[in-house]
């Protein structure tokens, strides 16, 4: 399905047949398309590059598509990244996490740090850890399949 140009986003470089890779809904997606491209939220001399993943409803685009700043997509993929490695080890932990201390990691970046943690506001974290670090697993391929297409597309890169 052809990514529409003539919206405020601006699509650059684009995947068309996202439906066709979108993880578990893969073929019955209504997610058809991602693009990076000149942001939406521009003003004139200012220009942002932004990713955005295109929904369609069967009838029009939906404005449930969503759009991000490239080093949001990027902090998002960090934080996924550290998810997954706390994850890999949380069965040591009763609840799944030190319940004393429910910070994972400060990641550094710009001068200070994203602090990466255990949500302990969240009334039904126990319950709710378990059912994510379950669902974590069971897609264990498709974003392991994805991490290790990242990291080899890095190495390309010189990192």
């Amino acid at each position: 399905m052809r990514i529409p140009t003539n919206l405020k986003h601006k699509p650059v470089i684009v995947c068309e047949n996202y439906e066709n890779v979108d993880g578990r809904y893969a073929y019955n997606s209504d997610a058809k398309g991602l693009s990076l491209g000149l942001a939406q939220w521009n003003d004139r001399g200012k220009v942002d590059i932004s990713a955005k993943v295109w929904r369609y409803t069967g009838e029009k685009w939906s404005r449930q598509s969503e759009e991000l700043p490239l080093h949001r997509v990027l902090d998002l993929a960090i934080l996924v990244c550290r998810a997954k490695l706390h994850f890999q080890d949380a069965y040591r932990y009763e609840k799944l996490y030190d319940t004393e201390k429910p910070v994972i990691d400060r990641v550094g970046l710009q001068g200070d740090a994203m602090t990466v943690s255990v949500c302990t506001e969240n009334e039904k974290i126990d319950e709710d850890i378990k059912l994510f670090s379950q669902a974590l697993s069971e897609d264990g391929e498709l974003i392991g399949e994805r991490l290790r297409t990242l990291s080899r597309i890095l190495k390309e890169m010189g990192y």
